[in-house]
């Protein structure tokens, strides 16, 4: 037994020095076996490199697994925001398809209201409302004093833009009660060069400014014109609240979009000299009120 143990122990101990024993890879040049690089290399050394090898090939390839977006490209692994795109989707359909239906709704109800039917039971009045209001006790007829009345008030001014009771200091009639109480950004800062003259039609001012010299808005307010005009180049209108209008006209570039919401002092445009009318880098600035055209000079220090 004891020859046996030491038998084996002296296997042990052999097989971990044969695990030690130095070797060399030499490599050489095949023609002239020169000897270009070699490595000492033992068998316990070449274990160690290749399992520590593996092991670092093990966690790179689970920390792209995991933490990555390569691994979508792995069969059975989803996009990272999959489900909550096809949520949203969802949600998004389902409300698209709640508009629709009350479109549908909408529109047959005109159709009845047109052709005399009921209405829609879903988009009608209340039932308490329906039963409180009698529609049988309505009467149309028109007296003739109503009828005059009527015919008076249409023609009258019927082919003026303006109303005769408002007044205004070019003599446009148009009441200031509401645009003078408004304080408007300043939308480009320079000499003004033409200014407002309604009988010539020139129906704001002219601002000479540096070239790409940022035009702001004058007011708060969504763009309803961002076009090009063969006369006036690039031309952006806002409009404002309370009936308020204003123009950005012979811009070079414009920033903003026809729908988008801009704020006050905000860069709308860029000052050019687009347009046939156009002489030398200005901003043509109009101030509009209720459908007319007003001095912006009364309205905005410049």
């Amino acid at each position: 037994m004891r020859r046996k143990r030491k038998h084996s122990k002296h296997n042990t101990i052999k097989w971990y020095q044969k695990l030690r024993d130095k070797y060399r890879l030499v490599i050489m040049n095949e023609s002239t076996l020169e000897e270009k690089l070699s490595f000492k290399l033992s068998r316990l050394n070449v274990f160690i490199a290749l399992g520590t090898l593996s092991i670092l090939l093990v966690f790179l390839t689970t920390y792209i697994i995991a933490f990555t977006p390569l691994r979508e490209y792995i069969p059975g692994y989803s996009s990272v925001g999959l489900q909550k795109n096809v949520y949203e989707l969802g949600l998004k359909t389902d409300s698209i398809e709640q508009v629709l239906q009350q479109k549908d709704k909408y529109i047959s109800n005109l159709k009845n209201i047109i052709t005399g039917n009921d209405l829609h039971p879903d988009y009608s009045l209340t039932k308490d409302t329906a039963k409180a209001t009698s529609y049988s006790e309505i009467s149309d007829r028109r007296s003739p004093d109503d009828s005059l009345l009527r015919v008076e008030v249409e023609n009258q001014n019927k082919y003026a833009l303006l109303s005769s009771n408002e007044t205004s200091s070019e003599g446009l009639g148009v009441s200031n009660s509401y645009i003078g109480s408004v304080n408007f950004y300043c939308p480009l800062k320079g000499m003004i060069i033409s200014n407002f003259n309604s009988q010539n039609r020139h129906f704001g001012i002219d601002v000479a400014a540096q070239k790409n010299e940022a035009i702001k808005a004058a007011l708060s307010g969504t763009v309803v014109l961002a076009n090009w005009t063969l006369e006036h180049g690039w031309v952006l209108a806002i409009q404002h609240t309370g009936n308020i209008i204003t123009f950005y006209k012979h811009c070079s570039v414009l920033l903003k979009q026809q729908g988008d919401y801009v704020h006050a002092g905000e860069p709308v445009a860029i000052v050019g000299e687009t347009g046939e009318v156009s002489s030398g880098p200005h901003m043509h600035f109009e101030l509009w009120y209720n459908g007319s055209p007003v001095n912006p000079k009364d309205y905005i220090s410049w």
